[in-house]
C-alpha cells in the first residue's frame, strides 16, 4: 500500500543527495526540484508500479531496496535487477513502465510527476547529464550481468551478488572493517536472480563462511571477513578499485 509522505527533507539533507539524479545541480537547481518533488512510501512486498502502467511519476530510491521483473503470460516471472538506494526509477520521454517495479523491503522514493521534470530535464543540464551518466551506468551493469549469468560459476556469482550489495551499500569514507550489511532478498529470491538453486545457494553461502570470507549473524545479516578473497571469488580480472 503506497503511502504520501508528509514531510520532505530538504534536498541538501537528503542521504543520497551526491549520488542520485540531483547530484550535480546547484542551489538554484535543487531549489526547482524542492518545487516539484513529493515522497511516497511503501511497505515490504507492495508494487510500485507494474509492467505497462502509466509512468505518472519518475523517482529516486531513498531507502529501501526494490526488484525489477518482468511476468510471462503463463506467470513466470523473471527478476533481472535490483534498484537499491539513489537509483531511478522510470524513464523521461516514455508513458509507460517495462518493468514490474516491487519493494522487497519497506521503500521510500522521492518522486517528481513525470511532465515537470521531463520540462526541467530540457532546462537543465546537471540533470541531464546525470541521467545520462546513470543510463551508461546501467549498461555496464546490465553487460556485466550478461556475463555472470552465462558464464560464471556458481561460487562466482554468489561473489559477484554479494560484492555489488558491498559496494552499494558501504558509505564513502568509512573504513574498515565494514559493517554488518543486509542481504535484501531471501535465499530462494537469490536463487531466483542468480539462476541457481536455492541448496546450491545454501551451499556457496556455507562455503564462503567456512572459508572465512563472510560472517552470518542470522540468515540475512553478513559481515565480509576478508574483500580481497571476496573479490578474488568473483572471477573477474580487475581488482575492483576503492569502495565508495
Amino acid at each position: 500500500m503506497m503511502l504520501e509522505e508528509k514531510i520532505r527533507p530538504s534536498c541538501n539533507a537528503c542521504p543520497i543527495r551526491h549520488r542520485a539524479v540531483c547530484a550535480r545541480c546547484n542551489e538554484d537547481e535543487l531549489t526547482m526540484l524542492e518545487g516539484i518533488k513529493s515522497y511516497k512510501s511503501f511497505k515490504a512486498g507492495d508494487p510500485i508500479l507494474w509492467r505497462g502502467d502509466s509512468l505518472t511519476y519518475v523517482g529516486s530510491v531513498v531507502e529501501g531496496v526494490a526488484t525489477l521483473g518482468k511476468t510471462m503470460e503463463d506467470g513466470r516471472m523473471q527478476m533481472v535487477g535490483l534498484l537499491l538506494p539513489s537509483d531511478f526509477i522510470g524513464r523521461p520521454g516514455r508513458s509507460q513502465i517495462e518493468f514490474d517495479v516491487v519493494a522487497v523491503t519497506d521503500v521510500t522514493l522521492c518522486c517528481f510527476q513525470r511532465k515537470p521534470f521531463e520540462e526541467l530535464v530540457t532546462t537543465t543540464p546537471h540533470v541531464a547529464q546525470r541521467l545520462l551518466e546513470m543510463a551508461l551506468d546501467e549498461l555496464d551493469a546490465a553487460r556485466d550481468w550478461m556475463v555472470l549469468l552465462g558464464r560464471k560459476t556458481a561460487r562466482e556469482k554468489i561473489a559477484t551478488f554479494v560484492e555489488m550489495l558491498v559496494r552499494r551499500q558501504h558509505l564513502a569514507g568509512e573504513q574498515a572493517p565494514l559493517p554488518t550489511l543486509a542481504l535484501p532478498l531471501t535465499r530462494e529470491e537469490i536463487a531466483s536472480f542468480l539462476g541457481l538453486t536455492l541448496e546450491t545457494v545454501s551451499r556457496q553461502f556455507g562455503a564462503m563462511k567456512k572459508d572465512g570470507i563472510l560472517t552470518f549473524s542470522d540468515r540475512r545479516q553478513f559481515k565480509v571477513i576478508d574483500f580481497d578473497a571476496l573479490h578474488l571469488a568473483t572471477g573477474d580480472d580487475a581488482d575492483g578499485g576503492p569502495l565508495v
